[in-house]
């Protein structure tokens, strides 16, 4: 499996198919409904969705749509607005279908997860229950000593591999033995010394596995990376870092990529071409090394280990270590339908570097630095966010709407008519028509007449809005004149203009 098959896989145990049937109409799907993940992995969720056509003799349109937790008290919050979930959570949706997907999953992830669309109709919304349920397990190993081996210092164990819950329907086990790996099932027995660790993963899960642990003692060899993965900006820095123990002391140690197809051997970084003058290792503390990646290239996206030789024992290669992904920067507000609230969103968040900055009308808020803004939204002003000095494009109210009328002037009976609303906005509008101070019309960009009738004219307006304000028109004119009346009109005037001619002939002569 090719590293960025191995960083972004997954397993979805389906269990059931969810159907939630709503009156007239409304409904929504999820599936599956039930799903078991492994700590540190990523996992999707699809929902998809329908609304009735028409409510009230009006057309309708899905405008937001956003997906919560049940275990959430109150009002639900959109995830993208949690503070839990920064920057592991995105959405995709289109075609009446929406993914959630979350990355680098916690076991506090586990909850029920429940989807939530909302259209331009005001009783227009509707949510998906009872929702899917996520389980996410962390992965250990269990041993137990069986007897002593006929050489000292080393033991006959069973060692037996752990979840919470079955990833897959029938899980399969891989096993790390001082880092090298060794297929086997949930158990099995071997022998172990003094130097001896192990460590399981679940099959398809490789790059998430146990920490290892000693089986007999407690000095063996064995590596833990602080971060199982890491995102980075193209042009930034990076510091990847490892925590080793040795039962002997090292006489080599050194980082170096995992095996891809364009790279099939493992090299020293610090003789690779390909990161010359770009990297540095750095040992702040005895047992702790941290491998320093400057002047990141999107090219440098992949898994980075650790290994390291003693003159009695080796930690080999195959232990699966920290996953960098390097990124372009896009940092952009992204709001909720719940508040309304504004929250940061960073194509990927850097390890120790939380803090983001805010904007009102270019101007920096000072003392807000969470990803989601606290303070009072006001409709006048503009709204944007920093994330390592890159910036986000503002949001904003509607500007005042502008309306154009497909035919200007006299509108004859039982002809076609449109007019057309368009503002400028950040998150875009949501339209409305009105006929003077009558109810609401439509709710779309166009109020389109097909055959207009004399009782329809007047002066109409329409109004734009979005999560941070609402604003209205100028009123326009519509004037809906009979057909006869104007062809009267018309003829009337050539006949006078027929007199005027004949008048000026008559006068030369």
């Amino acid at each position: 499996m090719g590293l960025r098959e191995a960083a972004s896989c997954f397993v979805i145990f389906l269990l059931s198919v969810s159907v939630v049937q709503g009156a007239d109409g409304w409904g929504v799907r999820c599936t599956p409904t039930q799903i078991c993940a492994v700590k540190g992995s990523k996992v999707q969720i699809r929902c998809s969705y329908w609304p009735p056509s028409r409510i009230d003799d009006l057309d309708v349109a899905v405008e937001q749509t956003y997906w919560f937790t049940k275990g959430q008290d109150s009002e639900p919050v959109d995830l993208r607005a949690a503070s839990e979930y920064t920057g592991r959570v995105q959405y995709h949706c289109g075609n009446k279908a929406c993914t959630l997907t979350i990355t680098d999953l916690r076991e506090s992830d586990s909850d029920v997860y429940q989807f939530r669309f909302i259209t331009n109709q005001q009783t227009g919304s509707f949510t998906g229950s009872p929702g899917v349920s996520l389980s996410v397990t962390g992965v250990q190993v269990i041993s137990k000593k069986l007897s002593d081996c006929r050489t000292e210092d080393c033991s006959w164990s069973r060692v037996e591999c752990q979840t919470s819950c079955p990833p897959t329907p029938s899980p399969s086990y891989i096993w790390y033995k001082n880092g090298k790996t060794t297929p086997e099932k949930t158990s099995y027995d071997a022998s172990f010394d003094s130097t001896d660790s192990i460590s399981c993963a679940v099959r398809g899960h490789e790059d998430f596995p146990s920490a290892p642990v000693c089986v007999r003692g407690n000095s063996c060899d064995r590596v833990n990376y602080i971060d199982r993965n890491i995102c980075a900006f193209k042009g930034s820095s990076v510091d990847i870092s490892c925590s080793y123990s040795s039962h002997y002391d090292p006489i080599t140690k050194s980082w170096f990529v995992a095996e891809q197809l364009y790279r099939p051997q493992a090299v020293d970084l610090l003789k690779d071409p390909e990161f010359t003058h770009r990297v540095q290792v750095l040992e702040p503390e005895r047992g702790r090394s941290t491998l320093r990646i400057m002047n990141l290239r999107l090219s440098d996206s992949a898994q980075y280990r650790f290994t390291f030789k003693s003159q009695r024992s080796e930690w080999k290669r195959s232990f699966p270590g920290t996953t960098l992904t390097v990124t372009d920067p896009d940092v952009q507000v992204i709001w909720s339908p719940i508040g309304p609230t504004l929250t940061c969103h960073s194509s990927c968040l850097l390890s120790g570097r939380p803090s983001f900055l805010w904007y009102k009308n270019g101007t920096e808020i000072h003392g807000e630095t969470s990803p989601t803004f606290r303070g009072f939204l006001q409709p006048e002003n503009s709204y944007s966010c920093a994330y390592e000095l890159h910036h986000s494009s503002p949001v904003y109210a509607p500007k005042v709407p502008l309306v154009q009328l497909s035919q200007p002037g006299d509108i004859l009976k039982g002809s076609s008519v449109s007019l057309t609303c368009s503002s400028d906005a950040n998150p875009p509008p949501a339209y409305a028509w009105y006929k003077q101070n009558q109810t609401l019309l439509n709710r779309a960009a166009q109020l389109v007449f097909s055959s207009i009738p004399l009782s329809d004219s007047g002066e109409y307006y329409c109004t734009a809005e979005n999560a941070l304000g609402k604003t209205a028109s100028k009123r326009v004119l519509i004037n809906v004149k009979c057909a006869w009346k104007s062809a009267v009109t018309g003829t009337t005037t050539a006949l006078l203009l027929v007199v005027i001619l004949l008048a000026v002939f008559l006068w030369i002569r």
